[in-house]
């Protein structure tokens, strides 16, 4: 039982990841490679604070979110003046420097090694010690997170994202500044995968810089796309499908050699179908749309 409450918990941790990059790609346009690093990030804030401190879990990660959000805003000020194939090389480069940072920076982050023994969080008095116990906060928190994308996107401000997607000079020609609202939009986003991260960090109580990599990007990038980008129902469907799939080949009796490449190509194989045939996403945007609802 707490082999498949293991495997629920990380759903709603990329549940979590895949909506704030969804918001940021899916419904204004920008796509990311560097949401791992800002995962990642949000786990070592709260790591070095708990470790080095031992401050409360409120502090902790409240520094995972100035510390996630201040980088988000240094990410935002390229889309400023470049979009489309540029801003995803500039993302890239943050999340290469990022994990070569977490990786090089022996003294401060353990390098290799990573931060083991991070202490459980208290809340309220309550010591969240069991699978089950996490999982009714990780459930919680991509409930909350949920919520909050919802009441963006179906606010005017989530009006004008569209609009940045699909024109942005049309925007300015509205009077809107498209500039202010993709930094802020920037910001939420790494705010929200900060967030993940702390609770990441506190349920597995050690990380090490290989859990936020390019092929972690990529592959939160994945969830999105196979989900079904620009609708808040494609992540968790994405989370869902892509986190419990390489459990189920586990039942196939691969050997551990050949079942990580396996997983790969499968990952290839759904993404490349899913450009062919559904490109929209196995949850298409105008799914569960209605009366300007989403």
């Amino acid at each position: 039982m707490d082999y498949v409450l293991h495997i629920l918990i990380l759903v709603g941790i990329y549940v979590v990841l895949a909506l704030s990059l969804n918001l940021l790609a899916g419904y204004t346009g920008l796509l990311s490679i560097a949401h791992a690093a800002f995962f990642g990030i949000g786990a070592y804030a709260v790591a070095l604070m708990a470790l080095t401190l031992g401050t409360s879990v409120w502090i902790n990660v409240a520094c995972a979110v100035i510390a996630s959000g201040a980088l988000g805003l240094v990410v935002s000020i390229p889309s400023l003046r470049i979009r489309d194939d540029y801003f995803v090389i500039v993302t890239f480069a943050f999340q290469v420097i990022v994990f070569n940072v977490l990786n090089n920076w022996v003294s401060f982050t353990g390098g290799p090694n990573g931060l083991p023994g991070i202490p459980q969080p208290v809340l309220f008095g309550w010591r969240p010690s069991t699978h089950f116990e996490f999982l009714c906060l990780v459930g919680c928190l991509a409930a909350a997170v949920f919520w909050v994308c919802r009441r963006l996107v179906t606010s005017p401000i989530g009006r004008v994202l569209r609009a940045i997607r699909e024109d942005e000079v049309f925007v300015q020609a509205c009077g809107k500044n498209p500039a202010a609202y993709k930094v802020v939009v920037c910001v939420i986003s790494a705010i929200m995968a900060g967030v993940a991260g702390a609770v990441y960090a506190y349920y597995v109580s050690f990380i090490d810089p290989t859990s936020f990599t390019v092929a972690e990007s990529i592959f939160i990038i994945s969830i999105v796309i196979i989900g079904g980008a620009g609708n808040l129902w494609g992540p968790v469907l994405g989370a869902l499908v892509l986190v419990t799939l390489p459990e189920v080949l586990r039942f196939l009796g691969l050997p551990s050699s050949i079942a990580a490449n396996v997983r790969q190509v499968v990952y290839g194989a759904l993404l490349v179908l899913c450009m062919m045939l559904r490109p929209q996403g196995l949850i298409g945007e105008n799914v569960f749309q209605k009366n300007g609802r989403t």
